[in-house]
């Protein structure tokens, strides 16, 4: 069993006041900060409409451009298309959204938003865009290639698996 040495009252004091200085604690506060406001988003937003935020997003965009096929709600959500094909998936079970295949390429299914999606967005009232990537598009060009940079030394360090970066926020 490991004995604990015991700390007087200055040296808990003086390690406090150094971790209120050290750029990595207050660097990792603001992540704990970040984190926490979107997952309070999520919580509200769930609350609010009964659906993920991920799905939202799929419902928003159809909305915005009735008759996306898959591979370009992917892309409009920066999300693989199979993490696409899946949220569809459980939108038409729900009976959110309707998949048709018309034209020349029966392959091709065409997705619109049914009046049960519909409502589930007004419950928003607007656009659906989630807390954080809006909060990045306030910020000017100049500071988030700022951002992208130290963020991509921070990825460095941590040996970061790139297939995460599309994957939506709610499954992380």
């Amino acid at each position: 069993m490991k004995q604990e040495r015991s700390r007087r009252p200055g040296q808990v004091a003086t390690a406090a006041a150094r971790a209120d200085t050290d750029p990595a604690v207050q660097a990792l506060r603001r992540f704990r900060q970040i984190f926490a406001a979107v997952r309070t988003h999520f919580r509200q937003v769930e609350q609010i409409t009964g659906t993920g935020v991920a799905q939202l997003r799929a419902l928003s965009l159809l909305r915005e451009q009735p008759g996306l096929r898959i591979s370009a709600l992917a892309q409009a959500m920066d999300v693989h298309q199979s993490t696409a094909s899946n949220l569809v998936k459980t939108l038409v079970e729900r009976k959110l959204v309707m998949g048709a295949r018309n034209g020349s390429d029966a392959r091709v299914l065409h997705l619109s938003l049914l009046p049960a999606g519909e409502k589930v967005l007004q419950r928003l009232q607007g656009h659906y865009i989630g807390v954080l990537p809006q909060a990045l598009q306030t910020l000017p060009p100049a500071v988030l290639r700022r951002l992208n940079t130290d963020l991509d030394l921070l990825l460095d360090a941590m040996q970061a698996d790139d297939t995460a970066a599309q994957s939506p926020l709610a499954s992380l």
